[in-house]
């Protein structure tokens, strides 16, 4: 979908067939109530309408956990790592089930798909991902994603499932993103602490600081707040997607959204997007250092589009390898690109500051003429 500023709500959102709709742990489960049901009928009855009347629909849904934790009757949120995973391989089998069962009253097929970062990160991995998501949607299946919270680590988490929505998006190149939450959308002030804060209806630039103006509230079920929210609206605006941020518990709030009703927050895209590989090296990759290079290199970088050189290069740190990803950071210390390097950190280090003619010399062999390639360079 191409951004266009002057569009109207409806003509933005009628545009959209291929569809991400993510819902919460908050609108799933509590504390107090344990699985609300009601959720999960509701969900299955709005989606399978629309996927009769032609759209395509991929849910990523939280509540693995919650659903393990009513299953062994506990209270409260496991805290370690082993209990969270253990809760979670009792959960997810409990999930899916429940998925199953309310879409089946509506003759609706559903597939399980659980995903690591690992599984997003390596190129073939993602390309493999993709290709089972389109198979399952060709075959008229509605994937219910969630992250594998039976085996994540730090290592390989995503963060939530906020940010593993804007990933698929990019994925299976969807139309639009829709997170469903607990409140009205995208707030000027936290509304659970401030009751007459003002939903905003309309984001044009996410990249304005959105973060300053949310709080950073969560309920104890759910990860992600509305911050981790924006964060996945921005990677799905650089990917040319805009996202809906609304209230999941409305009567038929995916029909009304889809009609371009005035509920919820509409972030647009970024006028200027990022192909699809670029945006696998933007979000998907996780950065094992970080090359530090001078005002001119930046510059050249950010203004001119060009491919980094090792005259460049101030310093490199981390443990990085040739091909893997690495954080551009300009002499102050800040991100501004993220790239996949030719060379180990160990090599850039002797030959940082060097002219092109003299990497050879120096290293006895040479790579490449760049330290990152321009068509592997994503600025931020």
């Amino acid at each position: 979908m191409q951004p266009v500023r002057k569009e109207t709500r409806k003509k933005v959102l009628e545009k959209a067939r291929r569809i991400v709709v993510k819902v919460g742990s908050s609108l799933l489960a509590s504390v107090e109530k344990g699985l609300h049901y009601e959720a999960f009928s509701r969900l299955a009855k709005e989606i399978s309408e629309l996927k009769r009347q032609g759209y395509e629909i991929l849910l990523v849904s939280s509540g693995a956990i919650a659903a393990g934790m009513e299953k062994l009757g506990y209270k409260t949120r496991p805290q370690s790592i082993t209990q969270k995973q253990a809760t979670a391989a009792v959960g997810q089998s409990r999930l899916i089930h429940i998925y199953e069962n309310y879409f089946s009253r509506y003759q609706q097929k559903v597939a399980q798909i659980l995903l690591t970062h690992d599984d997003l990160s390596h190129r073939r991995r993602f390309l493999n991902a993709r290709n089972t998501l389109l198979a399952l949607l060709e075959l008229g299946i509605i994937p219910i994603i969630n992250e594998n919270d039976t085996v994540v680590v730090d290592e390989i988490k995503f963060g939530d499932n906020d940010n593993l929505s804007a990933l698929i998006t990019n994925l299976i190149e969807a139309d639009l993103l829709i997170i469903l939450t607990d409140i009205e959308g995208i707030c000027e002030r936290d509304p659970r602490s401030h009751p007459g804060a003002k939903c905003i209806s309309l984001i044009e630039d996410i990249d304005v600081d959105m973060e300053g103006v949310t709080g950073g509230s969560k309920s104890q079920m759910s990860v992600g707040g509305m911050v981790s929210k924006i964060q996945a609206a921005r990677k799905a605006s650089r990917f040319g997607i805009p996202t809906v941020v609304a209230c999941g518990t409305r009567k038929d709030i995916l029909h009304q959204v889809l009609k371009g009703k005035e509920i919820g927050t509409l972030i647009l895209p970024k006028m200027r997007t990022l192909s699809s590989r670029k945006h696998w090296i933007a979000f998907n990759l996780k950065p094992k250092g970080e090359v530090i290079v001078d005002e001119g290199a930046k510059k050249a970088l950010v203004q001119k589009g060009k491919s980094l050189l090792p005259s460049g290069v101030l310093e490199a740190r981390g443990s990085f390898d040739r091909g893997d990803s690495v954080s551009c950071l300009g002499p102050r210390g800040r991100e501004f690109a993220r790239g996949l390097v030719n060379y180990s950190v160990q090599e850039l280090e002797k030959i940082k500051g060097l002219r092109t003619g003299e990497i050879e010399k120096r290293l006895g062999y040479k790579y490449s003429d760049e330290i990152i390639h321009r068509d592997d360079l994503v600025v931020l």
